[in-house]
C-alpha cells in the first residue's frame, strides 16, 4: 500500500497511489499528474522505489528520467529485489535521498506485506462477535444476530479488503454461512449484492477447514454461482467420495498434512495460503478454530465486536476454545489496543503480544 506526493516551491504538484497489483505504482501516478513540474521537485513516498522489472518497469528509473531532485522514503522495501537497491540507484543518479519521516506509520500500513516478505505467511486476524459476558451463542446455540447491523456491515467492509477468510467445520455445520461480501445487504441473503455505489465488490478466497469431511456438500458456500473461490482444506482422512463430490461442485479440495491428533496442520496451511499470494487472512471461525490459531501463536491480531447483551448459561460457548491457560500470567495478551463504538456495539482491536515484532 503505497502513496506518493510531489512538491515544488512549497506546493503539491502531483499525487498518486498504487491502485492494484499490476497497475502503475504510486511514483508513476504522481509523475504523470505532475508532468513537466516533476523536474527539480521533491517526492515523498511510502515505500522505497522499486529497482527491478516486475509487472511494471522500475520506479527508480522513472524518477531519474523525470529529473526529480529529492526523495523522502518513509521505509525501505524488504523485497530482496529492492532492499536498498532503489535508494542506491537514485543516489547514483545524483538524487538526494532521505529515510523518513513517518516510518512507523508506513510499517503499520504495510504490516501484512512486511510479514509476508519475511515469513511467506499472511497476516492473521482472529475476528469474533460476542455478548458482554463473553458468549458467541446462547446455551441453545442461537447466535443470530449478536452484533448490530452497523457492526455486521463493518465486517463485510473488512472482508472486501482481505485476501482470504477462514472458518472451521463447526461453524459451517452450525451456521451454514455464505462467506461472501454483502455490502448492499448485510443480512443473511443477497450474496451477490453490490455496494451502495453500485461498484463491483472484491470477494476474498474462502477457506473451510474440514479435517474429516464433516461439512455437507449442500452447504451454501459451495454454491458454484457464488462470487469468489471456495477451498476446502482437509487431510487424507476425509473420504475420497466426499472430496470427489466437492470437486464436482467446483470446489477446490486442498489436502494438507495432519497433526498427531488428525487435524489440519495450520502452519502448513498458512504456508500454502502465503504461497498463493494472500497477504491477509481473516479467521471468522468458532471457539475451536479461534483457540487453535491463538494457542499455537499463529494469530497476529484480534478483532472483537462486543454487544451490550448478557446471555448467561454455563453451557453457552465463548469465543476461544482449546485447553486454555492455568495461570493469569500465562494469558495471551493484546497490545496497541484501539476501540471504536459502532452505535451500541464496541469494536476492540489489538495485536497479539507474541507477534508484535516485524514478520510475525
Amino acid at each position: 500500500m503505497v502513496g506518493a506526493v510531489l512538491t515544488r516551491d512549497g506546493r503539491v504538484v502531483g499525487e498518486g497511489y498504487h491502485h492494484h497489483a499490476g497497475g502503475p505504482h504510486a511514483e508513476v501516478e504522481a509523475l504523470r499528474a505532475a508532468g513537466d513540474l516533476a523536474r527539480g521537485a521533491t517526492m515523498y513516498v511510502t515505500l522505497e522505489p522499486c529497482a527491478h522489472h516486475g509487472r511494471t518497469p522500475p520506479c527508480a528509473d522513472a524518477l531519474i528520467a523525470a529529473a526529480v531532485a529529492e526523495v523522502f522514503i518513509a521505509v525501505g522495501d524488504p523485497d530482496p529485489r529492492v532492499n536498498g537497491r532503489g535508494k542506491a540507484l537514485l543516489e547514483a543518479a545524483g538524487i538526494v535521498v532521505h529515510r523518513g519521516p513517518c516510518e512507523a506509520d508506513a510499517r503499520k500500513l504495510n504490516r501484512a506485506y512486511f510479514k509476508h516478505t519475511a515469513t511467506g505467511r499472511p497476516l492473521v486476524t482472529v475476528k469474533f462477535a460476542m455478548s458482554l459476558d463473553g458468549r458467541i451463542a446462547t446455551r441453545s446455540g442461537d447466535s443470530r444476530w449478536i452484533s448490530n447491523e452497523l457492526s455486521r456491515r463493518r465486517v463485510h467492509e473488512l472482508r472486501s479488503v482481505t485476501d482470504a477468510i477462514l472458518v472451521g467445520a463447526g461453524t459451517m455445520v452450525a451456521d451454514d454461512p455464505l462467506l461472501t461480501v454483502r455490502l448492499g445487504n448485510v443480512g443473511e441473503e443477497g450474496g451477490k449484492a453490490p455496494d451502495a455505489s453500485g461498484s463491483e465488490i472484491r470477494h476474498p478466497t474462502r477457506y473451510i477447514v474440514d479435517s474429516r469431511g464433516r461439512v455437507p456438500t449442500s452447504a451454501r458456500a459451495f454454491d458454484p454461482s457464488l462470487p469468489g473461490a471456495t477451498v476446502v482444506v482437509t487431510t487424507a482422512a476425509a473420504p475420497e467420495v466426499h472430496r470427489a463430490a466437492l470437486k464436482a461442485r467446483g470446489v477446490e479440495v486442498l489436502v494438507i498434512p495432519a497433526t498427531p491428533d488428525a487435524r489440519v496442520s495450520l502452519p502448513d496451511l498458512l504456508d500454502e495460503i502465503g504461497r498463493r499470494g494472500s497477504l491477509t487472512l481473516l479467521v471468522e471461525g468458532g471457539a475451536e478454530i479461534n483457540g487453535a490459531f491463538l494457542s499455537a501463536g499463529l494469530a497476529d491480531r484480534v478483532w472483537a465486536f462486543i454487544a451490550p447483551a448478557i446471555f448467561g448459561g454455563a453451557g453457552a460457548p465463548g469465543p476461544v476454545g482449546g485447553t486454555g491457560v492455568d495461570r493469569v500470567s500465562d494469558a495471551i495478551r493484546l497490545t496497541h489496543i484501539e476501540t471504536e463504538m459502532l452505535e451500541s456495539d464496541m469494536w476492540v482491536r489489538g495485536d497479539v503480544e507474541i507477534n508484535t515484532r516485524e514478520g510475525g
